[in-house]
């Protein structure tokens, strides 16, 4: 579904008078239809600029990333026109970050509701959808009807999750550590629910601190270190600490 590269992403510092960062250099590997693969590595190795490069949130510098679509179509991410790689994250690719943002005097339901209604869903089933969605993720229901700027950090990051999938799941859904503001009881939740998406034929690339998580829901890992690619493992081999069979 998913072949990335040669990926690569410079950030040209201006208040550092022009220096250049090397965020991703060289970054290659794939991602088969109805996987999981779980990127790790230390802070600031470049794990989450991968994953907004995968959605088009930064722009590469170099490189390609080759998406074939639901028609089956190629297309090269890095190069297509805006209008079309916007309706590719309304349709087909999903991303869900560490951060809720939602607008001001919207509830918890009108948030969830609109994804739905953006991702194709009648606005008369919307509602339905996206009650559907919440109570997945163990949303209480009087917490439905609230600002989501009042709501915990782990609920927030859970109603997120439902924005992120609301609906038809995304066919490519791409995760910002899903689980780190979750308590155990949530996170279990949260981790079975990522393990159905992907029987139901959505693609995963998500970004992983916990390593119990990737051992329960990743089919492969892959490490980087300062923007570099280093190693990719089956999830088995998957110790974060001690070599890992390249593949």
């Amino acid at each position: 579904m998913l072949q990335v590269e040669g990926l690569t992403k410079l950030f040209l510092l201006h208040h550092l008078h022009g220096r250049m960062v090397i965020a991703l250099d060289d970054v290659s590997f794939t991602v088969r239809a109805g996987e999981h693969v779980a990127i790790v590595g230390a802070s600031g190795a470049g794990k989450s600029t991968l994953l907004r490069c995968l959605h088009r949130t930064d722009r590469p510098t170099a490189g390609g990333i080759w998406y074939r679509r639901a028609s089956a179509a190629v297309v090269d991410l890095t190069t297509l026109p805006d209008l079309d790689m916007a309706d590719l994250r309304e349709r087909e690719i999903g991303y869900v970050s560490q951060f809720l943002r939602a607008e001001p005097r919207r509830t918890t339901l009108d948030v969830v509701c609109r994804a739905a209604i953006q991702r194709g869903i009648d606005r008369t089933d919307a509602s339905e959808v996206a009650v559907d969605a919440l109570r997945r993720l163990g949303i209480a229901e009087d917490l439905f009807g609230v600002h989501p700027t009042v709501l915990a950090g782990g609920e927030k990051q859970r109603v997120n999750l439902a924005v992120g999938t609301v609906g038809h799941p995304p066919r490519l859904l791409l995760l910002d550590d899903p689980v780190a503001s979750l308590d155990p009881v949530n996170r279990a939740a949260v981790l079975r629910w990522l393990d159905e998406l992907r029987t139901e034929s959505t693609s995963i690339v998500s970004v992983f601190h916990d390593a119990a998580a990737i051992g329960n829901v990743a089919d492969r890992v892959v490490e980087l270190s300062a923007g570099r690619l280093t190693r990719v493992c089956h999830r088995d081999d998957a110790s974060i600490h001690d070599p890992l069979e390249v593949l």
